[in-house]
């Protein structure tokens, strides 16, 4: 098998993992508060055990910590969000308003960075809402879990463009250890906050610790490691690419998994299908545009 095939076969295998996370999030019975909670206490652990092994460097003052964490408190909420949508309303819904997340970074990234609108992104924009107003319309039944799912797409667009603030100076493993510490304290103050901490954080069952386990060391830790390092060989246009294709991994596992309860109006599927082509369509046209 040659290198080439092999880190396809290991991305695609990584963007599985990413359409499972949804899957787990309906699977464990804890709040997506406390979920999330464990997530990053299993991902900070396994990421610092890579940073040992690897003698990743984690030195990079104490400004630019401070930044990172910063980011890692929006990580926190997106994940949370995320989860607690697919739990009120199912997992269909909520990656099909995920896909959305390419619409909020185009927007926010000219705002961050200073730059100017790019009328491809307003176009692309235009055919995500367009795909929105569809699901809303024929899916009225889950508003609140789309406007959930909204919300953490906008805060993963958040998240991903100001990481780029970040990916050219520090190794990304660092950035990820530091974003799961901050994002492990700031939900434990929340518990705490809203009085749950001493009473249902620390009474998992067994089956979710089980699900909790691979939620944080397969689809956080490893996922993103291993996101990083096919890299090497894989441009970020194919990578992006591939990674957009989790809302259909997900769908079609959550198909497989819970059956009937996942299946929406032909609307929804028309929806979710503009929403993609807007996704797969913009980086084409860039790189047509470029070449």
């Amino acid at each position: 098998m040659s290198a080439l095939l092999k880190n396809h076969l290991k991305l695609h295998f990584v963007v599985l993992l990413y359409g499972f996370t949804a899957i787990l999030g309906k699977l464990i019975t804890l709040p997506a508060p406390q979920m999330v909670w464990y997530r990053m206490l299993i991902a900070l652990i396994v990421l610092g055990g890579f940073i040992w092994y690897k003698q990743i460097p984690v030195k990079i003052g104490r400004y630019n910590i401070l930044k990172i964490m910063g980011v890692g408190i929006v990580v926190a909420f997106h994940w949370i969000t995320f989860f607690h949508a697919v739990k009120i309303s199912n997992v269909s819904v909520t990656l099909g308003c995920m896909a959305s997340t390419t619409l909020f970074a185009s927007f926010l990234e000219p705002i961050i960075f200073r730059k100017k609108i790019k009328w491809l992104e307003v176009f692309i924009g235009l055919l995500i809402i367009g795909g929105l107003y569809l699901i809303f319309q024929f899916e009225l039944d889950y508003w609140e879990g789309i406007i959930t799912a909204l919300i953490s797409a906008f805060l993963a667009g958040l998240f991903t463009v100001l990481n780029k603030l970040f990916i050219n100076k520090h190794h990304p493993v660092t950035i990820s250890f530091y974003e799961m510490i901050s994002g492990f304290i700031s939900i434990g103050f929340f518990l705490l906050f809203i009085d749950v901490l001493p009473y249902n954080l620390l009474m998992p069952t067994t089956t979710d610790i089980i699900y909790i386990l691979i939620l944080g060391i397969a689809c956080t830790a490893y996922a993103f490691v291993v996101a990083v390092d096919v890299m090497k060989v894989l441009s970020a246009y194919t990578v992006v690419l591939a990674i957009n294709m989790e809302p259909v991994y997900g769908i079609l596992l959550a198909f497989a998994i819970f059956g009937q309860s996942e299946f929406m109006s032909g609307g929804f599927y028309i929806g979710t299908l503009v929403i993609l082509a807007a996704v797969f369509l913009h980086p084409v046209i860039e790189r047509f545009q470029k070449k």
